[in-house]
């Protein structure tokens, strides 16, 4: 289990895992398969960091009405940076390819294509600005809701992607794509691994009141999947890598959004 979630750290983070380390840690498609239990892990890490910089921002910066949008900008830099913008890199790529009204084939060629078009530019923009106000507001309402809030979410968000492997087929180039290894449809064993690690979560915060609050962004997050499901079922009858990722962005945003909505008035 450590070499799994040491290859999914590999895989989803710039956090070096070389050397001797990575000889030990290994690879094969069937590893990558039975690592995706841990992408939630993922999460705990960098969403731990996350929280740990936007905190650390926050207390060494004059206390000003724009301190808390300074400090969800810097940890927002930050996480991107620790990730390698994995993650919009695919919501970039899905919403070139969805954007427009083309055809199935058109639209997987699309994705493909390393470039950048207008509907991904978009997509980036509206998606980074929308984290940047949620987290802008949860830091005025109550800085350690925010915190944990920026903690849960990376938690949360990488749970998702997982229901989309589950249920849909993988579609696209699958020999020449970067999620071949995930093609075969997760085990049920898969999904419980990703179930204690955000058990393990919510469990480390549920102290903290009002704690209804993390239940109604967990909502939030499987109804962003819910429908990004019907969506991509709709387009392209499957997922991609990309779609994997767009699904993480949204669901992240999602769970932010879950928690103000059921802040108490």
């Amino acid at each position: 289990m450590v070499r799994h979630y040491l290859l999914a750290l590999q895989f989803f983070t710039r956090i070096p895992i070389t050397g001797k380390l990575a000889s030990w840690v290994g690879y094969s498609p069937a590893m990558l398969r039975a690592s995706a239990g841990h992408f939630p892990g993922v999460g705990f890490l960098v969403g731990a960091l996350s929280a740990l910089s936007f905190l650390g921002v926050y207390t060494l910066l004059p206390q000003q009405t724009a301190t808390v949008f300074v400090a969800a900008a810097l940890s927002t830099v930050f996480s991107v940076m620790l990730t390698g913008a994995f993650h919009e890199d695919g919501l970039a790529d899905l919403a070139d390819g969805l954007g427009g009204h083309v055809s199935r084939e058109k639209s997987l060629e699309i994705m493909k294509d390393s470039r950048i078009g207008t509907y991904g530019a978009v997509a980036l923009l509206l998606a980074l600005s929308s984290k940047l106000a949620l987290l802008s507001l949860l830091g005025q309402l109550n800085l350690s809701i925010c915190v944990i809030a920026l903690f849960l979410a990376h938690v949360v968000s990488r749970t998702m992607p997982l229901l989309i492997i589950k249920y849909l087929p993988h579609v696209g180039d699958t020999p020449q794509s970067k999620s071949k290894p995930l093609a075969d449809a997760i085990e049920n064993s898969t999904l419980l691994v990703a179930a204690l690690w955000c058990g393990v979560a919510f469990a480390l915060v549920l102290f903290w009141r009002p704690a209804f609050i993390w239940g109604a962004g967990l909502i939030a997050a499987l109804f962003a999947t819910w429908w990004m499901y019907r969506f991509l079922l709709r387009r392209i009858q499957g997922f991609t890598g990309d779609a994997l990722g767009a699904t993480q962005q949204l669901s992240e945003l999602s769970f932010y959004l879950g928690v103000l909505l059921a802040w108490p008035r």
